[in-house]
């Protein structure tokens, strides 16, 4: 095996990870706000702590992995995390428990813009898309055993010890990733020189990056890719945050019924790994302005008329049918959204990225506290998914404006080698 694809498969490990930690308070939900008697308007609070902290923290996180590099950031991020997913379990009441996911949220801010730029240095650019896809493909199997392990552990040993075994999980991945991966290719002492070749050119000096910053804020492709990922994030926090509770307000599931809070997510896991495989193929064919343009925008545009679906129709088939298929068909542009951020960035994919991302989790912090507040002023759990319906439409419009190959880094090599536009 190319010691690339061992990276890849450590990253895809992490990002198991981070969706079963993320999605670990989503699923013990009801037995938490029923052991602690927590409001539903209070329980938005607490679920948002953890997206605020993230996005404000994403791009420092990037920022840092692309100066210093990702072997020590992403040990740090990991080792962060984990000690405030295990404090989670000693939480006994609202205050603590939005406190101790702030700080969890602080910590695991970075994970997916330094994965980002671990492959903008380790894989060709023609596979970008590909890896992209199974990394977040790895984050819906995570979400996918959420619920399938979360529940009958906490049936089993209570919810305050699932979360001290997650961190003890954790705290394992981030020693390994430490003693086995190298910041750059021709660092790595099991490389070979045909690999070498394969990724293409190393980075200048293998120094420290200073980061451009007054190029990346005036780069109008970079803030149009952060708006449309920020109306994106109102959906996608809809599915991590409360999708579980969903089920069973509004579409009548018991807490067992929650076990298919599973489906979207495995449906997502085959529209991750099928989107970064079309990514890739219609770049080839149209060109990546084209190509990474569409596929978001026909994507999203789709998932906001499910989204109006479940709003309306409540029957137990129609209600799973529904969902897992406006998941599947919303992850089956992610790939191409992290492949065409990786195109704008260039050298600072990490920080692009970062930059992204933290829209994403701004877009679900006011998805995830204005749910609490709509529901508890109409009644009803139907009625936020008309907002997050229009958020998903505007980022379809967004994205289809975007130009990648009107990138911040001026190298032409950096943008996808395959590029014909």
């Amino acid at each position: 095996m190319k010691q690339r694809h061992k990276v890849l498969g450590l990253l895809a490990v992490l990002s198991v990870l981070t969706f079963l930690d993320r999605l670990a308070i989503a699923v013990a939900g009801p037995g938490i706000q029923a052991d602690l008697h927590i409001a539903p308007q209070d329980w938005g609070w607490i679920l948002s702590a953890y997206v605020l902290a993230y996005g404000l923290f994403e791009m420092p996180s990037g920022a840092l992995g692309d100066r210093r590099g990702q072997r020590g950031e992403l040990t740090r991020v990991v080792a962060w995390w984990s000690v405030f997913t295990a404090l989670t379990g000693w939480c006994s009441g609202f205050w603590q428990l939005v406190s101790v996911r702030f700080l969890f949220g602080m910590g695991s801010a970075g994970a997916y813009p330094n994965s980002a730029g671990v492959i903008a240095r380790w894989f060709p650019a023609g596979e970008r898309a590909r890896s992209q896809g199974a990394v977040w493909a790895a984050s819906r199997l995570g979400g996918v055993l959420a619920p399938l392990l979360i529940v009958p552990l906490q049936q089993w040993i209570g919810w305050r010890a699932v979360f001290w075994v997650l961190g003890v999980c954790g705290f394992l991945w981030a020693a390994l990733w430490y003693s086995r991966f190298r910041n750059f290719p021709q660092e790595s002492p099991s490389i070979t020189d045909e690999e070498l070749q394969e990724i293409g050119p190393a980075a200048p000096g293998h120094a420290k990056v200073e980061i451009p910053w007054s190029r990346l804020l005036h780069s109008r492709q970079l803030w149009l890719v952060v708006l449309a990922y920020g109306f994106y994030g109102c959906g996608s926090w809809f599915y991590f945050s409360w999708f579980p509770i969903w089920l069973i307000h509004s579409a009548g599931f018991s807490l067992g019924g929650v076990l298919l809070a599973s489906l979207p997510f495995a449906m997502g896991f085959l529209g991750n790994l099928a989107g970064g495989i079309l990514g890739d193929r219609l770049t080839l064919r149209w060109g990546a302005k084209l190509a990474l343009r569409a596929i978001p925008a026909v994507c999203l545009t789709l998932t906001a008329l499910i989204l109006i679906a479940m709003a309306n129709l409540h029957g137990k088939v129609t209600v799973v049918v529904l969902s897992s298929l406006g998941f599947g068909v919303m992850d089956l542009m992610l790939p191409a959204a992290w492949a065409m951020c990786l195109a704008i960035g260039g050298r600072f994919s990490g920080t692009a990225t970062g930059m992204m991302n933290t829209a994403g989790q701004a877009g679900g912090f006011v998805c995830t506290v204005l749910f609490g507040y709509i529901v508890q002023a109409t009644g009803s759990y139907d009625a936020p998914l008309w907002l997050i319906a229009g958020m998903v439409l505007i980022a379809a419009v967004v994205f289809s404006c975007i130009d990648c190959t009107r990138g911040v880094d001026a190298e032409r090599e950096l943008l996808p080698a395959i590029e014909r536009a």
